[in-house]
């Protein structure tokens, strides 16, 4: 017997086979259950989600010779011819090639005339967006009121091309696109009834690269297991997609972590070399990022399909998760722009390096350095003959300012917090818990801080940890202790009555400036004070 390929093997035969789509098999089953038949049914949505597969279904309802029910029998010679293809009052029709009027028309002719065998005619309308508007045309009247034992089945990947009038006249159902877990779970079903050794990540793989169709889906599955020599391997099914320089990416991210901007060069140019798409390659990285940012809400979210766990984890350590939030937005809209760039493997650096570039920045006299690690960074040891990169040097400068050790126990460390905070480099949420406490006590080891109400949410927070460790790192060992209360004289509060100051004096030297107050004069113009903004330098 030929061999069958497995999208037509396992084509769902009922409705409780079918993956998804539960909104519209729901409906169908009520409608069949409860005799509240349409005449005309409208099937949209992208290939491969099961448009006439319901449909196809839909007429064994109608026609089964147990009577018309959501769950047909599947035995009688009826629901056997149906899925067999053979059935004659299910009559299938490709509009793509079938786009004539005449066509159409010779279509029509025999709707009057009762089915052959079964309860129904059922005419099922592939692609029916392919019509020609003299198709439709001929459709209409018999679309709208068509013999009691007729039943209009159209399906379309592009609704938008449907005319209104055929819309009004059906019942439309949008189907939607699979997720990545349905897709898979049904890929795992079947390797498992077929008896063949596969891999969680590889059929992960797949399934992501199915982009919502299942028939995609089982259609690279077979090409996976002709590959492997019968079984689903993550290496194989890596190598078939051409997705290995995906590999890459976690060492590409930690080299913009550490702001080493020829590294980021030279990991691209690797790239490069195994031809990959870059476009992929982007929604690979978005991909990363995103489990990043869920590995760092929750550790509940890992999945072993991802891959190396130690790998994840150590990207949601050395980055914090302001750091990967812009990140995700930078590549983001670099997808957009990247068939924009003169070419991919351009736009694709531009994407990396606009990340380096956008890095958190305390502003001026400040160094740009790496977040700070949830442990203590351990110290640089000099290679003979080997120079430091540009950036290496102000991340060694920065931090050896930042570690330099306060006096001793009898002295008070904190006393001025305002000057003390530019020599901790932080930045994101840790800067702002920073600059909006107040330090209230030091004794026994012991820091406490007021903070403002705005800000205590971001207590128990990665931003606090940060800000703990970058403490620890000028004071030594410590702790911090707490309380949400009214603040007075927060770094924020200095720089907010700073920024009224500069804004009033600038308002000032507006108003008396010569221009305007000649306009003024001559003119009886009036000052409009909002219409102005202090630009900050």
């Amino acid at each position: 017997m030929p061999y069958q390929v497995l999208a037509r093997r396992w084509r769902p035969k009922t409705f409780s086979e079918l993956v998804g789509q539960a909104h519209v098999v729901r409906a169908l089953s009520n409608a069949l259950e409860n005799d509240r038949l349409h005449h005309a049914y409208l099937f949209t949505g992208t290939r491969g989600v099961g448009k006439t597969t319901i449909a196809r279904i839909l007429a064994k309802s109608l026609n089964c010779e147990q009577g018309v029910t959501a769950q047909p029998c599947g035995e009688c010679s009826i629901c056997r011819d149906v899925d067999e293809g053979r059935f004659v009052d299910l009559i299938e029709v490709d509009a793509a090639s079938k786009t004539g009027v005449d066509d159409t028309r010779e279509l029509l002719e025999n709707v009057p005339y009762a089915p052959v065998r079964g309860r129904y005619k059922v005419y099922l309308i592939d692609e029916v967006h392919m019509f020609s508007n003299h198709s439709f045309n001929a459709l209409l009247k018999t679309l709208e009121e068509p013999p009691p034992h007729v039943k209009f089945l159209l399906a379309t990947t592009d609704p938008q091309k449907v005319p209104v009038t055929v819309l009004s006249r059906c019942l439309q159902f949008s189907l939607n696109r699979l997720p990545i877990e349905q897709i898979q779970g049904q890929l795992e079903h079947i390797l498992d009834e077929e008896g063949m050794e596969h891999d969680a990540r590889a059929l992960y793989l797949l399934a992501r690269t199915a982009d919502g169709s299942m028939r995609d889906g089982l259609s690279l599955l077979d090409q996976a297991i002709a590959f492997g020599g019968g079984r689903v391997d993550y290496e194989a099914v890596r190598d078939m997609l051409g997705v290995s320089a995906s590999d890459l990416l976690p060492e590409l991210l930690e080299r913009v972590q550490q702001g080493d901007a020829a590294g980021i060069l030279e990991g691209v140019r690797a790239l490069a070399e195994k031809s990959p798409d870059f476009a992929a390659l982007l929604k690979d990285l978005l991909l990363l990022l995103h489990r990043v940012a869920l590995l760092q809400a929750t550790s509940e979210a890992w999945s072993a399909s991802w891959g190396e766990r130690e790998c994840f984890e150590a990207l949601a350590a050395a980055l914090s998760p302001e750091e990967v939030q812009l990140h995700y937005q930078i590549a983001l809209v670099g997808q957009r722009d990247l068939p924009l760039a003169p070419d991919a493997q351009s736009g694709f650096e531009m994407i990396l390096l606009r990340m380096l570039a956008f890095r958190p920045y305390d502003g001026p006299g400040s160094q740009r350095v790496s977040a700070p690690m949830r442990t203590a960074p351990a110290p640089s040891v000099p290679v003979a003959g080997a120079s430091a990169s540009p950036a290496a040097e102000r991340r060694e400068e920065s931090l050896s300012v930042a570690e330099e050790p306060f006096a001793g126990e009898g002295s008070n460390p904190f006393d001025d917090w305002h000057a003390l905070l530019p020599r901790l480099g932080l930045s994101g949420m840790a800067a702002e818990l920073a600059a909006h406490s107040e330090v209230r006590d030091w004794n026994s080891r012991t820091l406490t801080l007021a903070v403002d109400a705005s800000c205590a949410s971001l207590l128990g927070s990665l931003a606090e940890q940060r800000l703990l460790d970058a403490l620890r790192r000028c004071a030594g060992e410590l702790r911090l202790c707490w309380h949400t209360e009214e603040v007075v004289d927060t770094p924020a509060q200095r720089q907010q009555q700073a920024r009224r100051q500069r804004d009033r004096q600038a308002r000032e030297d507006i108003a008396a400036a010569p221009l305007v107050q000649a306009l003024q004069d001559g003119f009886d113009a009036e000052l409009v004070e909002d219409s102005s903004r202090l630009v900050e330098h």
